[in-house]
């Protein structure tokens, strides 16, 4: 393989514009890794610019008639950050409209580099990436694409390119797994390693392939014409030996989590427990549940949706996956599985759990793999709907897959949470629950406390108070009695948040930045894993990363409000809206964040983190799409409702041929 790198667009104007997925502090970070990297092998950098002239107007029409005048020649916005700029030796192409092809110059470019192979990173993934793109295709180069340092102001459309370009012989890869192939190292196998002792390989994990995924949905197909015909009592004896079953490996399971994903014991046994609790929940409810009632026009009937995708996350590896599984079986579904990678043994150890319970093997199935295994397992023919819990910007691959396909989505896509701590709190107790939500797991809860917003003459009053407050969490060994905070799931996930704590203490925007844990945090074992010391960073620029990105890491947020109005505008200004707190008993207070706060979840005088399995869970805006989870939400998601005019009662009750029989 002989490679060239082509940067393309990656210029300050189009970071800077809004709407950018990943982030541009993101995307520069991995494009300038990747830089780097091809730099030290000698491998040839083709920058790719759009260049305007206001003197010679080449513009595309549609910024001719937004009057748009950007990546103008000899501007600030025209050159890329300091970490891309081009040295010596480097090609700069320029071009005015999506098509670096347009003229000569990159194809004499690409010619002097003698190269077969092209890696591309930039803006924009659905428009001059995938030209690039398609244009190296046809001119007989291997293309490959580092998915982590391209982005796209239109994630949907970038999905749906992705997608297309995949299909097509474009290979995406992360900027590490090129650069290691370019460094001729052989393919890592997916592997986990410790969180706590990350030079331990816990275990590789398989990557099911599409004849796996077409095996599995086929097998779930034929289980679904018997399951569906059992009977409510049936699933629902079946769910409660499940409840039983998990109640009795809560400890097991705890430790496995410990091991496995640095939960800390603590939180392993109460999520266990809230799984068995939530298959009770959902067993009580289908046992009432009335699959058929009268109406004066005629009957509504609820049917099974058929096969469902269930894909879930690491972070809450027995309680997201079961309280999908339980109420997909209950309405007569049958399940095909898709853990994350790091969550695999314990998936494997649940999936025991439900075998021994009596569920049929069919019914429910584990495929294991990365990305691509669960993008393959969404548009598998088989598959009736999925559901899905994840970062939102994986959510917009599986949305734009089932849009594609019309088949029905729920999806639980994180969370940006904030607490308004106002006035007339117990500053105290909003401090310990703020810490508590923050920071226990090491933040890694998509109901985490990212952010707290309290009125601006309190905030040296309460930083102190949540200092003092997090100060008392333990964070160690998640094995040892009475550890609040682990490790993050990986170095990688370490290494973003040390990142982002080393640019807020050195850029614009963030005006403190406190690291807690500071005698801890240089004892040896905190190297040997990936432990992410707990920080709080107050920060009043509301566009600013630390504000705007979900981090999955033991970093607090804290904002400073003008007025409750101010405190509600910071509340709702991030594109998510999973779960706010309120931390007010006044009246008022509590009426108006009622009426105005934008999140699924509201609370009052407790943290984010933390819910009832009883009650729906789902977020707004970017945080959910279709029904919630939990409750009432697992009825309107795991069946379809059907309207049926005529019909004699006979029809209705009459007791199906071989019901309650399991293959």
């Amino acid at each position: 393989m002989s490679p060239a790198l082509l940067l393309v667009d990656l210029q300050q104007d189009y970071l800077a514009a809004s709407g950018i997925q990943p982030t541009a502090e993101a995307l520069i970070r991995k494009a300038a890794a990747l830089v780097d990297g091809c730099r030290k092998l000698r491998v040839p950098i083709i920058h790719i610019w759009t260049t305007i002239h206001r003197d010679n107007d080449r513009r595309l029409p549609h910024w001719r008639e937004a009057n748009r005048w950007e990546c103008v020649a000899g501007t600030a916005g025209h050159q890329p950050p300091v970490s891309l700029q081009p040295l010596n030796g480097d090609a700069i192409v320029h071009k005015t409209g999506f098509n670096a092809f347009a003229d000569v110059a990159l194809d004499t470019a690409l010619r002097h580099c003698n190269c077969d192979t092209v890696i591309v990173a930039g803006i924009h993934l659905h428009a001059c990436v995938r030209a690039a793109a398609v244009e190296c295709l046809e001119r007989g180069y291997r293309v490959r694409i580092a998915e982590d340092a391209v982005g796209s102001n239109d994630p949907i459309h970038a999905a749906a390119t992705r997608r297309w370009l995949a299909e097509r012989c474009v290979e995406f890869a992360t900027t590490s797994a090129l650069l290691a192939s370019l460094e001729g190292s052989a393919p890592r196998a997916l592997v986990h390693r410790s969180p706590c002792e990350t030079s331990r390989v816990l275990f590789e994990v398989p990557v099911a392939g599409a004849g796996d995924v077409a095996a599995a949905t086929g097998k779930a197909r034929s289980c679904w014409n018997q399951w569906r015909r059992t009977s409510g009592e049936f699933r629902r004896e079946t769910l409660e030996r499940v409840a039983d079953r998990l109640d009795a490996a809560a400890t097991d399971l705890a430790r496995q989590m410990a091991i496995e994903i640095g939960k800390p014991m603590a939180h392993g046994l109460e999520e266990t427990r809230r799984a068995a609790q939530s298959v009770r929940d959902v067993a009580a409810r289908a046992s009432v549940f009335e699959p058929l009632r009268r109406e004066a026009a005629g009957r509504i009937r609820y049917q099974p949706l058929g096969v469902v995708a269930v894909i879930s996350p690491w972070n809450n590896p027995v309680a997201i996956p079961v309280g999908k599984i339980a109420p997909g079986l209950a309405y007569g579904n049958t399940v095909v599985w898709k853990s994350a990678p790091a969550a695999t043994g314990i998936s494997r150890t649940v999936l025991g759990l439900l075998r021994e319970a009596g569920v049929p093997a069919d019914a429910v199935q584990l495929l294991t793999g990365d990305h691509t295994t669960a993008q393959q397992l969404a548009a598998e023919k088989n598959v009736d709907a999925v559901t899905f819990t994840g970062s939102f910007l994986a959510g917009y691959s599986v949305q734009e897959i089932c849009a594609r396909r019309v088949v029905p989505l729920q999806a639980e896509l994180s969370g940006n949470n904030a607490a308004i701590v106002w006035h007339d709190a117990d500053v105290r107790h909003a401090a310990e629950q703020v810490a508590w939500g923050a920071f226990a797991f090491a933040g890694q809860r998509c109901t985490a406390n990212r952010r707290v917003i309290v009125p601006a003459a309190r905030f040296e009053d309460f930083l102190h108070a949540v200092k003092a407050a997090s100060e008392q969490l333990v964070w160690g060994d998640p094995w040892q009695e009475g550890v609040d905070i682990g490790p993050v799931i990986d170095l990688a996930r370490r290494d973003e948040t040390a990142a982002l704590v080393t640019r807020a203490q050195t850029g614009g925007g963030v005006h403190h930045v406190e690291l807690l844990q500071k005698k801890r945090a240089r004892e040896p074992w905190v190297s040997n894993g990936a432990y992410a010391q707990p920080v709080i960073a107050g920060c009043d620029q509301p566009d600013h990363p630390l504000v705007q990105e979900e981090t999955m890491s033991p970093l607090l947020v804290v904002q400073r409000a003008e007025d409750f109005e101010h405190a509600l505008v910071l509340c709702n200004g991030v594109r998510h809206g999973l779960v706010a707190s309120l931390f007010s008993n006044t009246p008022e207070l509590q009426r108006r964040f009622l009426e105005e706060a934008k999140a699924g979840i509201l609370k009052f005088n407790a943290s984010t983190a933390g819910v009832d399995v009883s009650m729906p869970f789902g977020g707004w805006k970017a945080s959910g799409l279709g029904p919630p989870e939990h409750g009432e939400g697992d009825r309107l998601f795991y069946t379809h409702i059907q309207a049926v005019y005529g019909g004699n009662d006979a029809l209705w009750f009459a007791k199906t041929p071989g019901e309650d029989e399991i293959p």
